[in-house]
């Protein structure tokens, strides 16, 4: 992990679990994470290959463009990174640890951001852990995205977190692609202007929901502005 709040919110699950595998859902006190709310979510992971929203902050949201509370967490993931992922999950599950993942986010312009977020397997009732409570940080200059939201996620790299284990700093993630070469003409080259004519590209649309300002009542009995209930 390299993002400061990503080991925040690791210690803090640490903490709530109290010697057990996992911690409950019920357990979450919103007020003890208050600083880390507009970007944490939660995902109902009952079926790991498809893994639900059912609560995310305001700055996620915004950060993808939408609503997310009742979309599909893979949705905006590569194909082969969406199988790689359901897998993960699975084994989170499984093993009751955290999982970090570390991607590549690019929009609809090809403006590119390093994301890590990390994954906490919670309980949700009497069964066993069929949820995560999440987190998604960037990790590289967020300017390249020129304000705009995130459409695309490519998979680079992940790893289970022990808590035996010391965090890791060491960048082992896939840069972003380089920008294409530019050619230069050789001094003695003859000089020659080509023209191409190309289509006007279709422009993207993104939906965007206005921002829901209601608090989550789960987890506790005072108002907490930066989730959005479902």
């Amino acid at each position: 992990m390299k993002h400061k709040n990503s080991h925040l919110l690791v210690g803090y699950w640490s903490r709530l679990r109290a010697g057990r595998d996992v911690p409950d859902q019920t357990d979450i006190d919103p007020r003890s994470i208050k600083r880390l709310l507009p970007f944490v979510f939660i995902l109902d992971a009952e079926n790991p290959n498809r893994p639900i929203y059912r609560l995310a902050g305001t700055a996620m949201c915004e950060r993808f463009g939408f609503e997310l509370k009742g979309t599909g967490f893979l949705a905006h993931w590569e194909a082969q990174s969406s199988m790689a992922l359901g897998s993960l999950l699975q084994q989170a599950l499984h093993l009751k640890q955290p999982v970090c993942l570390t991607s590549i986010g690019a929009t609809a312009d090809c403006g590119m951001v390093e994301l890590e977020t990390v994954l906490l397997p919670i309980k949700f009732g009497e069964n066993g852990p069929t949820r995560f409570l999440g987190m998604i940080q960037i990790l590289s200059d967020m300017s390249q995205l020129h304000g705009r939201p995130i459409a695309f996620q490519r998979l680079a790299a992940s790893q289970i977190i022990r808590e035996d284990d010391p965090y890791s700093m060491t960048n082992t993630t896939l840069p972003p692609p380089p920008p294409p070469p530019v050619f230069r003409s050789h001094p003695r080259a003859p000089h020659l202007r080509l023209v191409v004519s190309h289509d006007r590209p279709a422009n993207s649309n993104f939906r965007t929901a206005t921002k829901t300002e209601r608090m989550f009542q789960v987890f506790g009995p005072e108002p907490v502005e930066a989730w959005v209930e479902y």
